[in-house]
């Protein structure tokens, strides 16, 4: 099922879709010291092997954000490096992980997994804490950025200004990346002109992402159909903030 969709001199990039929500795991290698990082797992049990299988040491689990659908396969290998942004924990998230990031919103540092350096930037707006990987030919932008268009911001811990505000900071990055290197995201959901592609390149998405055309107008910001909706997650997300202002 997993499939790799990038090989460059340093690394090896694996992709699968997991689950019932259409989540997109992805796998970095090191090709020099054959350690690995999963990057919201949806079974613990599927990379184990897979890793296993092909002698690679899974080291390190990211979250780009502690959703269930991208943090479920956490609980199997807590015996890893399991990495977080710590304004997770304003959405109610208490682990299991045991590595933070702390950097300040649309701002990165430099996270090492093996002989690589791959960019963590924090991108809140989906959820507080949410992280975007930059580095070695991919963006992996979790729910930040899809293929099309952008993550809601009406669940528990989401905040529209934020996200836009995460928006233009990645867009300006990858206005500095080569136009080939591969935008992979947290869900496999079809474009608008019915294609559906699991990764697309960066020009791609400069070009024609719904979110990113409409940064630079108050009214096309505001008109975007997909950053709330009513639904059964928008109703809880209602309970949950209710309930936090009166505790």
């Amino acid at each position: 099922m997993a499939e790799c969709i990038l090989e460059t001199k340093k690394m090896l990039v694996y992709q699968a879709q997991l689950g019932d929500w259409d989540n997109l795991n992805h796998l970095l290698v090191c090709k020099k010291t054959n350690k690995a990082a999963i990057i919201d797992p949806f079974f613990s049990d599927y990379w184990i092997n897979f890793c296993k299988s092909n002698k690679w040491n899974l080291e390190q689990v990211w979250l780009t954000h502690s959703h269930w659908d991208h943090s479920k396969g956490v609980e199997g290998l807590q015996d890893r490096e399991v990495w977080v942004h710590k304004d997770e924990s304003k959405r109610g998230w208490d682990g299991p992980s045991n590595q933070i990031w702390s950097n300040d919103p649309c701002t990165s540092i430099l996270h090492r997994l093996g002989d690589l350096e791959i960019e963590a930037h924090c991108t809140p707006g989906h959820t507080p804490g949410h992280m975007t990987f930059i580095g070695e030919g991919v963006v992996v932008s979790g729910d930040c950025i899809f293929l099309g268009r952008c993550g809601r911001t009406d669940l528990f811990g989401g905040d529209i200004d934020a996200q836009r505000k995460s928006l233009i900071h990645l867009r300006a990055r990858l206005m500095e990346l080569p136009s080939d290197w591969l935008v992979l995201p947290g869900h496999h959901y079809q474009l608008l002109d019915g294609t559906n592609p699991t990764f697309l390149p960066v020009e791609k998405i400069l070009a024609d992402n719904e979110a990113l055309n409409a940064l630079d107008s108050d009214e096309a910001w505001e008109s975007l159909d997909f950053l709330a909706f009513d639904d059964s997650m928008a109703e809880k997300a209602r309970r949950e903030r209710s309930r936090a202002h009166q505790s």
